[in-house]
């Protein structure tokens, strides 16, 4: 299922049009009048594909980018404008923008950058999903269980981890036996593709 769309835009029939556009191909969006709006609810939204109209009246497209930013809110943003502002385009694409869109829209243009942004934040999300679900495992495993899996994950055999760690190959075979158990693998590539996911930020 494709993430979400949602439409700030103070223009009433600029919004009406965008919305039936999208429909047609099969793109449903959720359309706010301005950005208080948005802020209001965008905490129980789910994560989506962001088309901010830049000149609004109390809070502009660019200022609700970085208030959004401040948030942590990083959802793809395409940035559409009725003005032809080069500088504002800089900010844009500062502040993260996907793309920069000039009014009128053209209508490929906004279909292909919402398919963009609806598969970076797919992406994005199952990256997260996956760094979460490896930092769930970690934490089953002890301090002593982490250093071992630490030297596992750099390619270390059983004699030089123990070595390293002051311990006897019988043991290291041990916590290694453990760490297997409680990760759901003995794979050193799995092992160490979950020690990955638990250190990089997606």
């Amino acid at each position: 299922m494709s993430a979400p769309v949602y439409l700030v835009d103070d223009d009433e029939a600029v919004r009406g049009a965008l919305c039936l556009l999208l429909s047609t191909v099969g793109i449903e969006a959720t359309a706010f009048a301005d950005p208080q709006a948005f802020l209001a609810r965008v905490d129980q939204l789910e994560p989506g594909c962001l088309i901010l109209d830049i000149r609004m009246p109390a809070i502009s497209g660019l200022k609700l980018q970085e208030r959004l930013g401040e948030r942590g809110i990083d959802w793809p943003t395409i940035v559409i404008s009725g003005h032809g502002d080069i500088e504002a385009c800089r900010r844009a694409f500062r502040n993260g923008a996907l793309d920069f869109l000039s009014k009128p829209v053209d209508e490929q243009d906004l279909i292909d950058a919402i398919q963009k942004g609806q598969e970076a934040l797919e992406k994005t999300l199952r990256l997260r999903a996956e760094k979460a679900e490896a930092l769930g495992l970690l934490e089953k495993l002890t301090a002593r269980e982490r250093e071992v899996l630490d030297r596992i994950s750099e390619g270390f055999t059983t004699r030089q981890i123990a070595e390293g760690l002051g311990l006897s190959p019988r043991t290291v075979e041990s916590h290694r036996a453990a760490i297997g158990a409680k990760l759901g693998t003995t794979s050193q590539a799995e092992l160490t593709r979950i020690w990955l996911e638990g250190r990089e930020a997606p």
